[in-house]
């Protein structure tokens, strides 16, 4: 049989990775070689909406690398067993479905457009549309996929250390439909970018270091005033520490009555995950927080052991609570202030992030000139960021960065 169309018999018959069909380029490329009996408008247009969607994900060169990417993480029977150290306990028939659809991929991979126009059934009435059509380059595969007598090894090892599917390609998510969503662009920022603070940051990587080990840690309430850095450290702990297995799934306030359905989801991936909760606070008329409390203790439903949350917020106590809720009519008002004020309580380990004082202000400014190579005089760099701060109501690690910001604009 032809090459184009005995690659299409064998991407007809996938079983256990059926799901790669879904991918925008390995369903344009199935809908070609499907297309080899076609008429010649159909072919041919078949033919251009693959090489337009090959182009889209910058694989014009590269077919192998750009199919077995999807087929690398996609999420099926096997990726899910590997990455719970099950691998090993699929049955024969299991496993040679696995090993046979990889065979399969691997074979389509290397199909030119030559191979295609070879098999197609009107390649002689094409006539000079046929060498004015696009053509793509082959390229090699990803490297787990490279070595076909090993590859079900070498991919049962790569999920079991870093999950499967989303949870494989990204390491940032958020909670958005009752889904888990990735965020292909995560803020990028590093503890190098992040200056003083350190007593801070240093609770915050202890906890997180003994989460990854597997050793009792704590959720963590980051608090204190605003623009000093608790988000930033909250992120730049994800871009230290995925490749170790931690994985971060952003979570609105509002969405917390949902957190059970997040874990579930989590719950059996042999992975690491933060649940953030940035900015959190509550008006005394909202009454969420029950759900922020239930997570953290006292629900029945158990937080899994692959599970934490970090949450900022600007306030030590959450709820916001005013000298009229102390006056009102409420019979029972201090189980009532003691009910609010426990929130914060629950959470194990408690950071706060002050204001700077004017000499750590001004260590956070030349550590960011120094770190940015800024050529600028250092008295008038720290008496420009001085006025800087007076005119933006006070000094914070944000002030000095935005100040940094300008000074690197006008240069």
């Amino acid at each position: 049989m032809s090459k184009a169309r005995n690659a299409a018999m064998l991407l007809s018959s996938l079983s256990i990775y059926r799901g790669v069909r879904e991918n925008r380029v390995f369903s344009a490329f199935y809908s070609l070689l499907t297309a080899l009996d076609d008429d010649i408008q159909s072919f041919l247009e078949k033919w251009g909406r693959f090489f337009d969607t090959l182009s889209k994900e910058g694989c014009s060169g590269r077919l192998a690398y750009c199919l077995s990417k999807a087929a690398f993480y996609d999420e099926n029977a096997f990726s899910k067993a590997a990455a719970e150290g099950k691998a090993d306990n699929m049955n024969e028939y299991e496993k040679a479905a696995v090993k046979r659809d990889i065979h399969a991929i691997r074979y389509a991979c290397n199909i030119t457009a030559d191979d295609i126009l070879e098999d197609y059934k009107y390649s002689g009435h094409l006539g000079d549309c046929k060498s004015a059509l696009p053509v793509w380059g082959i390229g090699e595969t990803v490297e787990e996929f490279s070595d076909e007598e090993n590859v079900f090894e070498r991919l049962s090892g790569f999920y079991r250390k870093n999950g499967y599917g989303i949870f494989a390609r990204y390491r940032a998510f958020i909670w958005r439909d009752k889904s888990i969503m990735p965020v292909p662009f995560p803020d990028k920022v590093s503890f190098s970018d992040l200056i003083c603070y350190k007593t801070q940051r240093n609770e915050v990587i202890k906890n997180t270091k003994a989460f990854l080990r597997g050793i009792y840690s704590n959720n963590v309430l980051l608090y204190g005033d605003r623009g000093t850095g608790k988000s930033s450290t909250v992120k730049a702990l994800l871009n230290e520490y995925y490749t170790q297995g931690l994985r971060m799934v952003e979570m609105p306030k509002e969405k917390l009555s949902e957190f059970p359905l997040l874990v579930e989801k989590t719950a059996d991936i042999p992975l690491k995950f933060i649940i953030f909760i940035d900015d959190l606070s509550f008006g005394n008329d909202d009454k969420s927080y029950a759900s922020l409390k239930a997570v953290l203790e006292g629900g029945l439903a158990a937080r899994p052991d692959n599970t934490l949350i970090y949450a900022t917020s600007n306030r030590r106590h959450l709820i916001k609570e005013t000298f009229r809720d102390r006056d009102g009519d409420d019979m029972h008002i201090n189980d009532t202030m003691q009910e609010t004020l426990s929130l914060s309580d629950r959470f194990g380990l408690s950071v706060n992030f002050g204001h700077p004082d004017k000499e750590t202000y001004i260590e956070i400014v030349t550590g960011l000139a120094d770190k940015y190579s800024i050529d600028y005089d250092r008295e008038k760099l720290i008496a420009d960021a001085e006025r800087w701060a007076i005119g933006r109501g006070g000094r914070s690690p944000r002030c000095a960065l935005q100040f940094i910001s300008s000074v690197l604009g006008r240069e």
